[in-house]
């Protein structure tokens, strides 16, 4: 970016952001919540950034990659800390870590607000500090999380959740949008606006975590019936779906069909039609140039102001600005 775009004045008193760094932690679960900070400090933000790891020394990522700390947990001072973050690791059980435990439980009793990214809410957690919130991670995790920890109402569909000083975020990039969350706190919504259009970021993406695999969500019933319609959808989602074309497949009445299914999944046969049809059209507009009523009647919507209402329920945003904002790269002009 060109020198003359950065803003250079300082707005107001430094503000220090401590991530905290681990072996085996999530690469970019530290960088992406950091380059947030450091490009709002391009344009005129006063963070000062830091990470810190048990002992000071350096670690290795999950991918492999060793980064170095700048400080040891031990040694920081919790009162000097605005915001400690703590991101999450493919491997959870790296959350009973006592040692880390102890260090993020003093840390974060003095400082202004403490953050996860991701599989950081089990850290959080273990260490008490979630007990009668509301808490977001991963949300192939949220099932997991709120198991382990009846204490916690963990919400499977936010992107992130403020809860007092605790504000905890969903999968890897989530911190990005938990970074610029803070910085519209901070600093205000241009400054943020300004950081997530250098980025190329949402400022507040579209939807929630429930966009991403519907199948996968719902596939967890044990009970066969309910599994060979969950099946069915999702191979055939324009075929007739209706409420009493289900229940007749499935020999069940509608009610009873209705209640297994809910029992089952969570959710009503109607909205799960809706949520696949949903996952098929996003994909065929990320993919293909055909037109919006093609892409309704291939998903199963019938008309594209069916789609569109769908879309608008479930995403935020109306067919066509999906499109221009999520097709991929290869599929050439963005549509109608």
């Amino acid at each position: 970016m060109p020198q003359t775009e950065r803003m250079t004045t300082r707005r107001g008193p430094r503000r220090t952001v401590v991530v905290v760094v681990y072996d085996g932690v999530r690469l970019l679960d530290v960088t992406g919540p950091l380059e947030v900070f450091t490009v709002a400090g391009e344009h005129g933000a006063a963070y000062r950034t830091r990470t810190a790891s048990p002992g000071g020394l350096d670690i290795r990522t999950s991918g492999g990659v060793r980064i170095g700390a700048d400080v040891a947990l031990e040694d920081l001072d919790a009162a000097g800390i605005d915001v400690l973050i703590v991101p999450g690791s493919p491997d959870v059980a790296t959350a009973r870590d006592a040692e880390l435990l102890d260090q993020v439980r003093r840390l974060s009793a003095a400082a202004g607000r403490t953050a996860s990214v991701c599989a950081g809410a089990f850290v959080l957690a273990e260490a008490g500090l979630l007990d009668g919130c509301r808490a977001a991670t991963h949300w192939v995790l949220a099932e997991r999380l709120a198991r382990a920890f009846p204490r916690v109402t963990v919400d499977p569909d936010a992107i992130f959740v403020r809860d007092g000083r605790i504000i905890t975020s969903a999968g890897v990039t989530s911190g990005i949008d938990l970074a610029l969350g803070l910085v519209e706190e901070d600093y205000g919504a241009d400054l943020a606006r300004t950081v997530a259009r250098h980025l190329v970021v949402f400022m507040q993406r579209p939807g929630g975590q429930s966009q991403f695999s519907v199948r996968l969500r719902s596939g967890g019933t044990r009970d066969r019936t309910v599994r060979r319609l969950l099946d069915a959808v999702a191979v055939d989602p324009a075929a007739d779906h209706g409420l009493s074309a289900m229940a007749a497949r499935a020999g069940l009445s509608v009610r009873q069909l209705t209640r297994l299914f809910r029992r089952e999944t969570g959710t009503t046969p109607a909205r799960y039609v809706e949520l696949v049809r949903v996952e098929t059209a996003r994909g065929l507009l990320e993919s293909a140039d055909d037109p919006l009523d093609a892409v309704a009647r291939k998903a199963g919507f019938g008309s594209p102001e069916t789609m569109r209402r769908a879309f608008a329920r479930e995403l935020g945003v109306p067919p066509a600005v999906y499109r221009s904002r999520f097709r991929t790269t290869g599929a050439g002009r963005p549509g109608s």
